[in-house]
């Protein structure tokens, strides 16, 4: 059975068989996705982590599948109602809706007009009406035989309402009807949503809904969203539409075999009753759940997709950064971080209503600037973020230090930060309300360190994050976190318990053991020094040990994305090409290697090829961070209103979030603008996806302003 599986996921995904049959099998021993994904390149045929976890969320279904059709086969065998034509059925089903409409009829259901016509022995006269068969003129003359005054049936109607009831149910119950239905209400019906009545909640959000209809097969999942917290907010009613005429004829024609018969009117009146009370709410259940699914993952993707492209935004290394938290009545903090994020100098200034003490703000931040030579400054975007943008600006020009730039960080998410066990021991003496603005700093300086403390829905990158599934959501950005997480690798004499949990292999404990070790034993020298940190064996070593980086061992290879595993290989090739101190010297050995047989030189060395090219970039460039190749974040020195744009004007922007219906720049303003999906490219675009990410430096032209609403609208259209 499980061969069958593997192929199956192997021809849904387009891999081999051996790649999903090996997959799975390391998974089942305990192997991380980063793991595989990184060091088993040779076991996998070289799959990446998104690949791997597709091949186990189809074998964590498919698996579950096979057991409940094991439990649906007891089931019905129990019964003694399993033929051999609904075994086969069953067990060749691979659509869990469908299997559940085969099941359907055998469920045991609770008190229905159905079980109590059959108690009342009346299934045989919805039996001869079935059939049709012209035993008689009229058909509640077969009912009068039905007539059992000790079960409450005292007349021919009550009989016939009975075996009405039953078949009713039974055609509720027929798997091919629900497939029939379930596909034309689909692929013609329509999502429709009107007002339901005005609430305190604020309703302008929902109006375009307030009178609305869309195909079911064409709806975004973004307005499926919308209009399900419309519905739950009750604000609007909401309903599928459908013409069932064509349901009614295609039912009528199944059942009925004589239009002229004397079955003929009440088998109609059946499929009426059967369709209205019983399969159609069912089905618009069905549909909706069905919808609502589709529409939160897609929802969970973009937020995966946004989350990502946040945590893996180039750190801004070898600088002093000074941190401001916004705020009128309770001031601004200012806090000053060094190059490796430690707390330098705190305090707290009043330049903004009501103290007004503008002048002597100014004075204490340019003492702190030189104080600690701070060469950026990174402002916290919520309230009083632009007229404490208008201080520094101002700052700035007086001060006339050519290198000090400022730049408007993202805060969402700092205030739960300054309130969380991680923070408080962090920073003990320091109140919350300064370990929000050392956030604000730190998130400049090491965006993917920083932000790994902080619930990724507490972040802002998502789009209706609180509506979808939270546990499916939670899970999701866990997996996005650790991929970031083991992408980059991790300094493990500098790293967080934060960070360090999300390292392939290790857990919140083994997380917590290493901060205990480094404490009493000091920097960790070399990475098999690692095995002797409680919780960490050999499996947990070997796991985790590649993502984990010593910059200062006496193995340079301990500062490479190179698994110890590899590090005897490695060895081999540097010896082989003479190679002395890769810090100075590997750089050479592309160049050496150029021209040779590299997978004859991957068997000299009994390594697999993947290996290979894997330790020859590692060998090229020891110590890579991915992220230092992206655009690094625009930095400022003088302030941009609203007042200042003009229609038609281009202007750098930064992606702040991506979501269904376009992008939101970040230009500099309070405001951020937004470029619908129909601006973004000079061609279609179906998903935003495509064209822009969570980060990304783009050009934009000011479409349209909107100071009222303080909404601006962008185009990234024949932006030159």
């Amino acid at each position: 059975m499980e061969t069958k599986i593997f192929i199956k996921i192997a021809q849904e995904l387009t891999l081999l068989p051996f790649q999903v049959e090996k997959t799975i099998q390391l998974v089942d021993e305990g192997n991380t996705v980063p793991f595989l994904a990184r060091y088993r390149k040779e076991a996998t045929g070289k799959l990446d982590e998104d690949q791997i976890r597709s091949i186990i969320e189809k074998i964590e279904f498919l698996r579950a599948l096979e057991s409940r059709k094991e439990t649906i086969l007891k089931t019905i065998g129990e019964q003694g109602k399993l033929t051999d034509e609904l075994r086969n059925k069953i067990i060749n089903c691979q659509d869990i809706q469908i299997l559940e409409d085969l099941y359907l009829p055998y469920k045991p259901k609770k008190l229905t007009r159905a079980t109590i016509a059959r108690e009342k022995g009346l299934e045989p006269l919805a039996s001869l009406i079935l059939l049709q068969q012209p035993i008689s003129n009229s058909i509640l003359e077969i009912a009068s035989q039905f007539i059992k005054s000790e079960h409450e049936v005292n007349t021919a109607e009550a009989a016939l309402q009975g075996a009405k009831d039953i078949l009713a149910e039974i055609f509720s119950d027929d798997a091919d009807n629900r497939r029939f239905i379930r596909e034309y209400t689909t692929n013609h019906g329509l999502l429709e949503s009107s007002i339901k009545s005005k609430t305190d909640t604020d309703t302008a959000v929902f109006e375009m809904y307030f009178d609305y209809s869309e195909k079911i097969s064409t709806i975004p999942s973004h307005r499926i969203l919308a209009i399900n917290r419309g519905e739950n907010l009750k604000i609007l009613n909401v309903k599928i539409s459908i013409d069932t005429s064509k349901i009614i004829e295609f039912l009528k024609k199944k059942y009925i075999k004589d239009f002229h018969s004397i079955y003929a009117a009440t088998l109609s009146e059946v499929i009426e009753d059967s369709y209205t009370r019983l399969i159609s709410k069912a089905i618009e259940r069905e549909i909706r759940n069905q919808l609502t699914e589709k529409a939160e993952e897609k929802a969970i993707q973009v937020f995966a997709t946004n989350l990502k492209n946040l945590l893996l935004q180039p750190p801004l290394r070898n600088q002093i950064i000074m941190g401001i938290d916004p705020a009128f009545r309770t001031g601004c903090k200012v806090a000053i971080i060094d190059p490796t994020g430690k707390y330098l100098e705190g305090t707290t200034i009043f330049p903004h209503p009501p103290q007004n003490q503008y002048e002597d703000a100014k004075k204490i931040l340019t003492r702190l600037v030189f104080e600690h030579s701070v060469s950026a400054i990174a402002i916290g975007n919520g309230t009083a973020s632009r007229e404490t943008e208008a201080l520094v600006a101002d700052l700035i020009e007086d001060i006339k230090v050519p290198e000090l730039k400022y730049i408007i960080v993202d805060e969402a998410g700092a205030s739960v930060y300054s309130a969380s066990k991680i923070a408080k021991e962090e920073f003990p003496d320091l109140e919350a309300s300064m370990r929000g603005n050392i956030s604000i700093a730190r998130r400049l300086l090491d965006p993917l360190s920083e932000l790994v403390k902080i619930d990724p829905k507490s972040i802002g990158v998502g789009q209706y994050q609180h509506d979808v599934n939270q546990k499916r959501l939670t899970e999701t950005l866990g997996y996005v976190i650790e991929n970031c997480v083991n992408q980059v690798g991790v300094n493990v004499n500098t790293a967080s318990s934060s960070l360090l949990q999300h390292v392939a292999g290790l857990t919140s404990r083994t997380a917590g053991n290493i901060i205990e070790y480094r404490m009493k034993h000091g920097k960790f020298l070399d990475r098999s020094e690692l095995k002797n940190v409680p919780g960490i064996g050999l499996i947990s070593f070997q796991q985790s040990a590649g993502f984990l980086r010593i910059p200062d061992s006496k193995n340079p290879l301990d500062n490479t994305a190179i698994h110890p595993e590899s590090y005897e290989a490695t060895k081999k090739l540097l010896k082989r090409y003479k190679i002395q101190n890769i810090a100075t010297e590997s750089f050479i050995l592309r160049h050496q290697i150029a021209g040779a047989n590299i997978a004859e030189l991957a068997q000299e060395i009994n390594i697999g090829l993947p290996t290979l090219e894997d330790i020859l970039l590692n060998l090229e460039k020891p110590g890579i961070d991915p992220r230092d190749e992206l655009p690094k974040p625009i930095f400022k020195s003088g302030i941009l209103k609203i007042d200042d744009l003009k229609e038609g004007m281009v202007l750098k922007g930064t992606v702040r979030n991506v979501v269904d219906f376009g992008a939101f720049i970040d230009i500099g303003l309070k405001e951020a603008g937004l470029v619908h999906i129909s601006q973004l490219a000079n061609k279609f675009v179906k998903d935003p996806k495509e064209v822009v990410s969570v980060g990304d430096i783009v050009d934009v032209k000011i479409m349209t302003i909107d100071k009222m609403r303080g909404r601006i609208g962008l185009s990234m259209k024949d932006v030159l």
